[in-house]
């Protein structure tokens, strides 16, 4: 069994931005010249999530709706008033959505369906510079 390890990094402006990183992890799968294993997808830190949509622009709106509705900003968060820093929404949003994703990888291909695309969602309140952690296991 082989177990490899990647870095993605890139830039988000918060305010539940998502970002596309299908192609990433299938370029790092690819070059890992892995063929059956699990690719497990993981962001470090708590106000970033990943998980799997279809990316286009009404599933994404529908997404970003949804967070408002169940978790608006303007409540009144126990975290903002020990930290003040404004951002008790994204930490709650992210432990809804979860910080890590795992796909099966199945001669050379992740087993993501048709319009399955695998995203990350910066809830914070401010830009980030962000790292995803891709890490495979198998043969």
């Amino acid at each position: 069994m082989t177990v490899t390890t990647h870095q993605l990094e890139f830039n988000t402006q918060g305010d539940a931005e998502i970002q596309d990183l299908t192609g990433a992890v299938t370029e790092v799968v690819g070059g890992s010249g892995m063929r059956n294993g699990i690719v497990t997808v993981f962001c470090p830190g708590s106000t970033g999530a990943v998980t799997t949509i279809e990316f286009e622009s009404g599933a994404l709106a529908d997404l970003k709706r949804l967070f408002d509705e169940i978790i608006p900003q303007d409540r009144d968060y126990e975290h903002n008033r020990r930290w003040g820093d404004g951002n008790g929404h994204s930490h709650v949003r992210a432990a809804l959505l979860g910080p890590s994703l795992s796909v099966p990888l199945v001669d050379g291909r992740l087993t993501l369906g048709t319009w399955q695309q695998i995203i990350h969602v910066d809830f914070d309140n401010r830009p980030r510079r962000r790292k995803i952690t891709v890490q495979m296991v198998g043969e």
